[in-house]
């Protein structure tokens, strides 16, 4: 058997091989190898660790035809050389029974090849933690110290994409992401139950995240929550901390497509004059300002710290991706510039459908131009005319009107009363309703840019970096016995 079918074949050798065996009019392969390693812990104590390795393999086959292209595609885990055959026939297979394409384009083409195309992948290990595992049993110490109980995980992993295609493009991508998730919980029973606080960060490599601060800060928290204080629903100005405004606005730019707004479908449609009708993006609300701060809500692949691939790898098409723009070279892309919507998503189908720019997802999302204030800051400023709140994240955010992406969910882990700029006690949880769009519309401070983990979007969404927002009317619908 040659080297190229072996079971040991290297992940560019599975791509050439499944594209000299493709019979189809266009092929795109996809090998993403993977590799995770995980801490676990409760109590104060180390309870699990481990580590993972696989690989999946994409398999994206079109056909021409009368009618036009149709496309099939079939992924497939822990695929070896001995299974590349039958893969590519069922994907040839799906293309001749699916009907044309509604977003077939022409393959990306060029003869591009990354330098590292043929490299072995990158791998994690355990060894990530070679640093921050002792740290963090120094924060067991100094949290049973402190009286309270330390939980959470950390999970590292790396994936490394190797896409190739039939119209010539052999490209790679290493995607290492890394979650921190610590909850601290005070000790207590009957009517001083325990209290508990939330803390996460996101990372590439452990060697920027140090338990020990994460601790402290749930420590001063659960000092916070000695003194609890019962509030009605209503409306209270309030600060979002960086984690909750990343996972409403990951929803607000997970319900951007373009050709959902152009077709009235979403909070991003405007009905167009006939004057407008042939207006770029007409029947969108490109062009419109949704908030007076200077905000802009961008994404780019090469941003410090939250580098993500910067081409397309699709392995399926839908609303806001496509299995034909695999490759497709992605730019940094300004969603809100200064306030004003400046761009939606686009594949190139719909860039063509609504005559906006051609503008692909891209996998990391940052919002700046606040102001420099940090938390501390802005909730020293809070308070002095009329309680306020200070929240530690949001969960279960489910949507409930896609027409004003109005959003409804819960506070979790710690909300806190701000009485002329200190925080005073703990309050009862609360479900919200609020639309992020119209959050940034009556946002009166953004504070500064730093990176932050989404709570609720952590297992799909990690590259995000957020200001802390102060909404001076969040609305606070119902009061809820969530903890």
């Amino acid at each position: 058997m040659s080297t190229r079918t072996s079971r040991k074949s290297t992940p560019h050798e599975i791509v050439e091989r499944a594209l000299e065996l493709s019979r189809a009019d266009g092929c795109v392969v996809i090998a993403d190898e993977h590799s995770s390693a995980n801490l676990r812990w409760a109590g104060n104590a180390l309870t699990t660790n481990g580590v993972a390795r696989g690989r999946t393999l994409t398999v994206v086959a079109t056909v021409d035809g009368g009618q036009g292209t149709a496309s099939g595609v079939v992924s497939r885990s822990a695929v070896t050389a001995d299974d590349l055959e039958p893969l590519v026939r069922a994907a040839e297979a799906a293309a001749r029974d699916a009907g044309p394409a509604e977003d077939a384009q022409p393959l990306v083409g060029g003869e591009k090849t990354s330098a590292d195309f043929t490299d072995a992948p990158a791998e994690t290990s355990s060894d990530v933690f070679a640093a921050f595992a002792p740290a963090l049993g120094e924060s067991f110490q100094q949290a049973r110290s402190g009286g309270r109980e330390l939980y959470g995980f950390a999970h590292h992993g790396v994936v490394s994409s190797y896409l190739g295609t039939s119209a010539g493009l052999r490209l790679r991508h290493d995607q290492p992401t890394g979650t921190l998730e610590l909850n601290a919980k005070s000790a207590g029973s009957g009517a001083a139950a325990p209290h508990s606080a939330w803390a996460g960060r996101a990372t590439r490599d452990f060697t920027d995240v140090d338990p020990r601060e994460l601790d402290a800060e749930l420590g001063r928290r659960l000092g916070w929550a000695k003194r609890r204080i019962e509030l009605p629903a209503g409306r209270y100005e309030t600060l979002l901390p960086p984690t909750a405004v990343a996972d409403l606005l990951i929803y607000q730019y997970w319900s951007s497509g373009a050709r959902d707004a152009a077709e009235g479908r979403t909070v991003f449609s405007r009905p167009a004059d006939d004057d407008e009708a042939e207006r770029p993006g007409a029947g969108t609300r490109v062009g419109e300002r949704l908030t007076e701060l200077p905000l802009t809500l961008r994404s780019d692949p090469r941003a410090a710290g939250l580098e993500c691939a910067p081409f397309v790898l699709a392995h399926s098409s839908g609303d806001d991706a496509s299995v034909f723009d695999n490759g497709l070279p992605l730019t940094a892309t300004d969603w809100v510039r200064e306030g004003v919507l400046n761009r939606l998503p686009t594949t190139r189908h719909s860039a063509g459908l609504t005559g906006l720019p051609v503008a692909p997802g891209i996998d990391n999302l940052l919002l700046e131009g606040g102001g420099s204030r940090s938390l501390d800051e802005m909730v020293a400023a809070a308070g002095h005319d009329g309680p306020a709140l200070l929240l530690t994240c949001l969960w279960y955010i489910r949507e409930v009107d896609p027409a004003t992406l109005l959003l409804t969910g819960l506070t979790r882990d710690g909300v806190y009363l701000v009485e002329n700029g200190e925080v005073v006690g703990e309050v009862n949880n609360f479900r919200f309703n609020e639309s992020p769009v119209d959050l940034l519309s009556r946002a009166v401070e953004a504070g500064r840019t730093e990176p932050t983990l989404p709570r609720e979007w952590g297992d799909y969404f990690t590259r995000a970096a957020m200001p802390a927002l102060r909404i001076p009317d969040f609305n606070m619908s119902s009061v809820s016995q969530g903890v």
